[in-house]
């Protein structure tokens, strides 16, 4: 999820933001080098990876999911388990 920082000055467009937002970006508003708010879609909102494949395919973004994707998500749940974050593979 890409972040942006931004001075309260510049949050008056609360519209451009909220699409912002919607297009999957954190906004964190700041007063010097504070964070005073952050903007993100809700948990229930976030895009699964099916549903951020149909959206890039429909904003003409090219991904690819290369050989190598299958290992680092795998390597990415081994290095969550301990934090009890369950495999869903092995059920």
């Amino acid at each position: 999820m890409a972040v942006i920082h931004i001075s309260e000055a510049e949050a008056v467009g609360l519209p451009s933001l909220l699409a912002r937002v919607r297009g999957g970006e954190e906004v964190r508003i700041n007063d010097n080098d504070e964070t005073v708010a952050v903007i993100r879609e809700p948990e229930s909102r976030r895009k699964t990876l099916p549903e951020a494949i149909r959206l890039a395919k429909e904003r003409a973004i090219d991904i690819r999911l290369d050989d190598q994707f299958g290992r680092d998500l795998e390597q990415v749940i081994c290095n969550h388990e301990h934090e009890g974050i369950r495999n869903p593979w092995e059920d």
